[in-house]
């Protein structure tokens, strides 16, 4: 069995040899082979890297952002012929020496992905406002996805190579978010186990405020629901249009039933109430043309992934011949 650890990297040169320095090489019955994407960095990230001993190192001429470094790195795992791809930063945020705990469940074939938890509540240098608002978009996340993961934005994880095949990133910002929704859509076994943080290094490159960081999460949360679940989101949006037009015709109609003078008066009721009407009407209408079009999506994803499946394995026999 193969495990490559995969370190998505943006100007890491001072940090990356203290990620190095903790990762595990031997762990019993798995081969250990590090990757390290350069994601367009200026400071010889990927040459500390190489003098370091690291076996692969991928690179980006420019920078494409978190959720492409990561793409990148599954994608190169997965051609070198990964059984297991374990995914940790290169600020040196997660404890390294936890990868075999981290690998575990899906060793033993409990679990497809596996999400450290770095138990936010308890990391001292987060402010208030921010374990809250972690609290809050893990339980949205939860909700979205109908996994239990607690911390939704832990970057520490571990997929399968089967879970790797099936996921497929749209968004730009961040893997987090979008792998634990897609998993749970896609019927994928999501687990996570508790672990500790290192000391913190530096402020997050991702993060640049907590309203920057509630705006595009939730951007990508809802983008991702509209994805997979079309049909319930446009007809929840179409639910007050229908409630509002109802009780505005139902107003006009008693009424009229009861003989009420001046009901010549009321005829706007009429108007807004069967345009109400008609705007719900024409958005549960997009949400069932939208979940034809997801069903066409789920069965172009069978089909990638069937392609995705088949390119590895011959490639991952090449190397084993």
């Amino acid at each position: 069995m193969k495990l490559i650890v995969q370190i998505p990297c943006l100007n890491e040169a001072q940090t990356l040899p203290l990620v190095l320095k903790d990762l595990p090489r031997q762990i019993l019955g798995v081969e250990v082979a590090v990757l390290v994407i350069d994601d367009g960095s200026t400071d010889g990230t990927a040459e500390v890297a190489q003098k370091l001993g690291v076996e692969h190192i991928a690179r980006h001429p420019f920078s494409r952002g978190l959720a492409a470094a990561f793409q990148t790195g599954v994608d190169v795992a997965l051609s070198l012929g990964a059984d297991i791809i374990v995914n940790t930063d290169g600020d040196n945020q997660y404890p390294q020496a936890a990868i075999p705990d981290l690998i575990a469940p899906i060793v033993q074939g409990e679990a497809d992905i596996v999400i450290g938890d770095r138990q936010t509540a308890t990391i001292a240098h987060f402010s208030p406002l921010k374990r809250l608002l972690q609290a809050f978009g893990s339980w949205v996340v939860r909700q979205a996805s109908g996994t239990t993961v607690p911390d939704a934005t832990s970057g520490f994880r571990a997929f399968s190579r089967e879970a790797a095949l099936r996921l497929n990133l749209f968004t730009r910002y961040t893997y987090t978010l979008e792998t634990i929704i897609q998993a749970g859509k896609k019927g994928l076994r999501v687990t996570h186990i508790p672990i500790q943080t290192n000391p913190y290094t530096r402020p997050s490159r991702l993060l640049r405020n907590n309203w920057d960081y509630v705006k595009r999460s939730i951007a990508t949360i809802v983008r991702l629901y509209a994805i997979y679940e079309p049909l319930k989101t446009f007809s929840w949006l179409s639910l007050p249009l229908f409630i509002v037009g109802l009780a505005l015709i139902g107003r006009y109609i008693f009424l009229y039933i009861t003989d009420q003078s001046g009901i010549a008066r009321n005829v706007q009721s009429v108007v807004l109430g069967g345009t109400s009407l008609s705007l719900g009407f024409f958005v549960f209408l997009f949400g069932l043309l939208a979940d034809l079009v997801a069903t066409n999506r789920a069965l172009l994803e069978e089909t990638l992934y069937r392609i995705r499946r088949a390119e590895t394995q011959n490639t991952k026999a090449k190397l084993n011949a």
